[in-house]
């Protein structure tokens, strides 16, 4: 079994920054790519970025390109989010999830496996 805790979210100002992480278990973390998720209230869960298991590739979607980056640590086994100029319509719970065996960086929720518990992140206006 594989469990993903995310931590960092919370409320902000639009402009503001914050970082989420996401802790995994098991021996196997570096050896799987990993995205961010997020849903709003009402609306369907949307991929925010991915990485592949090494960390040497990412994608983005096109609404945080440049203001978001992912990133991992292996050694820790743990990915991260670091979210900057923050906007009301970044608010949602934000997943971290982790993509099924392939080596190639996936976009859709089905491609992913494990989920963590979702942290909310809030961005007033």
């Amino acid at each position: 079994q594989v469990a993903l805790v995310e931590s960092g979210g919370g409320l902000v100002q639009a402009g503001d920054s914050l970082r989420l992480s996401c802790a995994a278990s098991g021996r196997t973390f570096r050896t799987y790519s990993m995205g961010w998720f997020r849903q709003a209230s009402g609306k369907e869960r949307e991929f925010v970025a991915a990485i592949t298991y090494g960390g040497s590739y990412s994608d983005y979607a096109d609404s945080v390109k440049g203001r978001f980056t992912i990133s991992r640590d292996n050694a820790e086994n743990t990915v991260y989010l670091q979210m900057n100029s923050l906007k009301p319509e970044d608010t949602a719970i934000y997943y971290c999830a982790r993509r099924k065996s392939g080596p190639v960086l996936s976009t859709i929720p089905q491609d992913y496996d494990y989920w963590g518990q979702g942290t909310q992140v809030t961005v007033s206006s």
